[in-house]
């Protein structure tokens, strides 16, 4: 196995993370600093990252209710709460992707490097589905802009799949992941996001897990997702 697939395997981060570890010369094999992410290794050979060895671990992905106010990252250093506090696991989990701080909704937590990856890499298009409450009820010609896409500050979304639930509730289906990307397409439309929840992620949907709570994906849902992700 490459070592870069072997540190994502590991749990220690995420295939690029990876890379970025072994470029800066944090990684030993057999004792030796390896700066190529290509290096062949096994499940007997010595990995150090940082001084501390490592090996793979049992997979687990997890789904999340992310409350508001909950960051979505692997640890927070402020006062606000991480959202890999909300699982009860020994795994080194980390966040597949994001939500921002004010949104909620359903993510994913894991520890397999490869399936991260392929969640939320855009050139495979796992789609993600939302609920938003906008300030104003938006009108056919703002559906429509949006269903084509519209230019944000970092180029032009690619087309959604956008329906209305209310007056001013809509469910947006994006298979891109740029960083608040719903409330920043809506405020292109001259509109605001008063509310946001992420109710499904590929195949997998929010469902009726409480918010907050936490629970382990069985084996056929991580089948599902690595389908949803398939070239």
């Amino acid at each position: 196995m490459r070592l870069a697939k072997y540190l994502a395997h590991a749990g220690v981060a995420s295939r690029r993370g990876a890379e970025r570890l072994i470029a800066g010369g944090r990684v030993r094999v057999g004792g030796e600093v390896v700066t190529d992410p290509a290096r062949d290794v096994g499940d007997e050979t010595v990995v150090e990252v940082d001084g501390g060895r490592v090996a793979p671990e049992a997979r687990e992905v997890w789904a999340v209710n992310k409350p508001a106010g909950v960051v979505s990252t692997a640890r927070e250093p402020g006062r606000r709460r991480a959202v890999t506090e909300l699982v009860d696991s020994p795994g080194r989990l980390y966040p597949v992707g994001r939500l921002d701080v004010d949104s909620t909704g359903l993510i994913l937590l894991t520890n397999d490097g490869e399936l991260a990856n392929r969640l939320t890499h855009p050139r495979y298009g796992v789609p993600k589905t939302y609920r938003a409450r906008l300030a104003r009820p938006p009108s056919d010609r703002d559906l429509d802009r949006l269903r084509r896409g519209v230019r944000l500050d970092d180029g032009m979304t690619a087309p959604a799949e956008v329906g209305r639930l209310g007056e001013r509730e809509l469910e947006i289906t994006i298979r891109e992941g740029r960083k608040r990307q719903i409330r920043r397409m809506v405020e292109a439309v001259g509109n605001e996001v008063e509310a946001l929840i992420r109710v499904r992620v590929g195949s997998l949907e929010l469902g009726g897990l409480p918010r907050g709570a936490a629970r382990q994906l069985d084996e056929r849902e991580v089948a599902a997702l690595w389908e949803d992700s398939a070239p």
